[in-house]
């Protein structure tokens, strides 16, 4: 089911809300059952982005446990968010 044409509103604290795509992969992919979503958050950095949609979604994965990529590109989970970025947090994978 691939519900990227929905918006969704995290509530914050402060109230300036930034709008902002996730696109999911591997077992967030299936946890969340989307590919991608487009959403408004006050999340100001990837961390507090991830904590909000682990609430909402029940993510399993720790943060310490995987990377997170801001418009491509690897970024520290303190990074700001900016809007319309496009975040992709990345799990561990194995192979072989």
């Amino acid at each position: 089911m691939d519900l990227s044409a929905d918006k969704q509103t995290v509530d914050g604290a402060d109230g300036a809300l930034i709008e902002v795509c996730v696109e999911y992969v591997a077992v967030l992919k299936e946890q969340r059952g989307a590919d991608e979503e487009t959403l408004c958050t006050a999340a100001a950095t990837p961390a507090e982005l991830y904590a909000e949609l682990t609430a909402r979604h029940g993510f399993t994965l720790r943060p310490e446990r995987m990377r997170v990529a801001v418009n491509a590109c690897f970024v520290p989970w303190h990074v700001s968010l900016r809007p319309n970025d496009r975040v992709v947090f990345v799990p561990p994978v194995s192979g072989g």
